[in-house]
């Protein structure tokens, strides 16, 4: 597993962004996008259909673009039967492992900021009221989601390294960090990359 300061030791084209809810894996997945000249898949999109519902054409978009060379992706969906299309595609993984109050607040932000202003997200879906955050059940409250799995990727990782030793994985603990690679990424690609935006109220 590499760090914010190891090189990469190839110019990756299939690339998994994983984190907790309210990571930023989304944000960086675009970013890393437009550095590499790959394409940005938004995964969320696949698999919200109309009134949150599930697409049942899901993993069969997921398998197709999958089978294309250059992409990046939020890795979600695990238990939706993703590992099994993406990981054996993939050749990074990007893990933002931050710390739980930098995600907390990022996603409290996010949450309500989506909620007022109603912005659609996928498929004619809105973030739910606000209200929705006192739930205690992780499917209606994104709060109690980030919560209950706030741990899953630092128990995952390992047993992944295992079984998936073709992926290179970084492992970047602090937004900091993040731009930090980000830079030397750049540098090493002989690009140049747009400062971080202001976080927006609406994403």
């Amino acid at each position: 597993m590499l760090s914010v300061d190891d090189p990469l030791p190839f110019r990756p084209k299939r690339v998994l962004v994983a984190g907790v809810s309210g990571s930023g894996k989304t944000t960086l997945a675009g970013r890393i996008a437009e550095m590499w000249d790959l394409r940005h898949v938004e995964i969320d999109g696949l698999f919200h259909g109309p009134g949150w519902t599930p697409r049942p054409e899901f993993l069969d978009d997921v398998r197709a673009f999958a089978s294309d060379d250059r992409w990046i992706t939020e890795w979600q969906y695990t238990s939706k039967g993703t590992d099994a299309v993406l990981t054996p595609r993939a050749q990074l993984a990007i893990w933002l492992d931050y710390p739980y109050p930098v995600v907390r607040r990022r996603l409290i932000r996010r949450t309500l900021a989506r909620g007022a202003l109603r912005r659609e997200l996928w498929n004619g879906n809105r973030e739910k009221g606000p209200w929705n955050m006192l739930s205690r059940d992780p499917e209606k409250n994104i709060l109690a989601w980030q919560t209950a799995t706030l741990h899953k990727w630092a128990e995952r990782f390992p047993e992944l390294q295992d079984d998936f030793p073709h992926v290179t994985i970084v492992r970047l603990r602090h937004p900091r960090e993040t731009e930090r690679w980000l830079r030397s990424q750049a540098e090493a690609s002989g690009v140049s990359i747009a400062p971080p935006k202001r976080r927006s109220r609406a994403t």
